[in-house]
């Protein structure tokens, strides 16, 4: 039998003296997205710092490929990408210098022409070299995203609410990259208002609701 890609299991959240959710239990696989939904201070963005290790839960555990990510520690952080729900860029930096130190903290390396490269696939041509402090919020939110260009081999992706702040033509982009990584075999965990995404027909798409 094969193991679900991603597990969450008998998972429990209690912030403030107060139960977020409890007993959560939900399975994913490889080649798919799975929309987080709920109302603000459900636990969508607390359920996803559990996912990636970034808060423990009050109960339950969550597993990648069958194996407790507190027992994978840091080859569990090699494969994931997490985007917050806010930026975490430096302002005192420049775009180009804070996705390429991003990369490095992932356990990457990306070059300077990696890092341009990246910002011009979402629209940042000419502010490569701009300090994130002149950046409007669309476009620091952009340069965070610009993270996904350059993590196309991690399996998986965690967005906290990856389309605020984004325009028309960058929510486009980022449904059509969101898509292509489904479609290569990646799994996709993000947090959203909407229903369901446009994504084309044939890319699975499930819906945890809290």
């Amino acid at each position: 039998m094969v193991c679900p890609t991603l597990e969450l299991r008998e998972l429990a959240c209690v912030r403030g003296g107060r139960a977020l959710f409890r007993e959560l239990n939900i399975s994913a696989r490889a080649g798919s997205l799975l929309r987080v939904t709920g109302a603000n201070g459900a636990g969508k963005t607390s359920l996803l710092r559990m996912v990636c290790g970034l808060l423990r839960p009050q109960g339950g555990e969550v597993l990648w490929q069958g194996t407790g990510i507190g027992r994978l520690r840091e080859e569990f952080h090699r494969q994931l990408i997490y985007i917050g729900h806010a930026a975490a860029l430096k302002d005192d930096l420049s775009a180009s210098e804070n996705l390429r130190i991003a990369v490095r903290l992932s356990g990457g390396d990306a070059s300077v022409h990696d890092a341009c490269a990246a910002l011009g696939a979402v629209g940042l041509q000419g502010n490569e070299g701009a300090l994130v402090r002149s950046l409007s919020q669309g476009q620091r939110r952009r340069v965070a995203l610009a993270r996904l260009v350059l993590g196309t081999q991690a399996p998986l992706w965690v967005l906290d609410e990856p389309f605020t702040a984004l325009d028309a033509s960058a929510a486009a982009w980022l449904l059509h990259c969101i898509a292509s990584q489904v479609q290569r075999g990646g799994l996709v965990l993000l947090t959203s208002h909407a229903s369901a995404l446009a994504l084309p027909d044939g890319v699975p798409q499930s819906e945890l609701a809290l």
